[in-house]
């Protein structure tokens, strides 16, 4: 047996954070003296204000779908791409080059444009999540279906397996950490993304609520709000790296 620890981010250590974070809040909070900063005991009260009075649910709603439906919709897509371009090397050449180029481009300089030409409304904001997040996935992917060594391929072949089985039980397998690597190193990407598309052209969603509450100058609601995204982007992270545990479990 190894001496890792199957979960890396366990609860005393995350409490232990928790924590600390709090406690230089507490004291950057004294030592500033201003609204600007409150206190954390004041900003938990004032966000379980909103959660029991229901004034942050259809933030947390429109938010979450958001940032769903835009990883959603760069999965779906990135993946079979990444997967192509890692095992052709024909189509590792084609698609390869459009990969670096628009994976370095920020993309969310393009969102007035986007809004223009797709409107207002849930789907432009859901398009450049899921535009930005699809290059990372897909080089993440490709990178992966390139490591499988020509050994296992080899193997498989000998034993005279379909597409369809080499796909189910070597490709995907051996692309399945990486994808799931992918999701998380994009989640923080996703986050940020939606926060800055929801302070554009929105009447909903925590970025907005985070942006409306600064210019009344409510800095506790807004630091509620702040708290509420820190944490979705928390409680994916760890249920991300559940899933790689229960569905990888070759890792341990």
């Amino acid at each position: 047996m190894s001496g890792k620890t199957s979960n890396p981010i366990d609860v005393p250590h995350l409490l232990l954070a928790f924590f600390l974070i709090g406690a230089i809040w507490q004291t950057a909070s004294m030592a500033l003296n201003k609204p600007l900063l409150p206190a954390p005991y004041r900003v938990c009260q004032t966000w379980y204000t909103l959660m029991t009075t229901g004034v942050l649910w259809p933030h947390i709603a429109s938010s979450l779908y958001r940032m769903i439906c835009g990883l959603a919709l760069a999965l779906v897509t990135a993946v079979p791409v990444g997967m192509a371009a890692g095992r052709s090397r024909r189509w590792d050449a084609l698609l390869s080059p459009f990969l670096y180029i628009f994976y370095s481009i920020p993309k969310v300089v393009f969102l007035p444009v986007i809004i223009v030409v797709l409107g207002l409304g849930d789907f432009p904001k859901i398009f450049i999540i899921a535009i930005t997040v699809f290059f990372q996935i897909a080089i993440m992917v490709r990178d992966a279906a390139k490591a499988i060594p020509e050994e296992q391929v080899m193997t498989m072949r000998s034993l005279c397996g379909t597409k369809w089985q080499d796909f189910r039980h070597l490709i995907w397998p051996a692309c399945l950490p990486g994808i799931l690597t992918a999701l998380r190193t994009s989640l923080g990407i996703a986050l940020a993304l939606l926060f800055i598309t929801e302070t554009f052209a929105a009447f909903s969603g925590l970025g907005y609520f985070i942006m409306n509450r600064m210019e009344v100058r409510n800095y506790e609601e807004m630091y509620a709000a702040i708290l509420t995204l820190a944490a979705i982007g928390i409680i994916t992270y760890m249920a991300l790296d559940m899933a790689e545990r229960k569905l990888c479990p070759w890792k341990k």
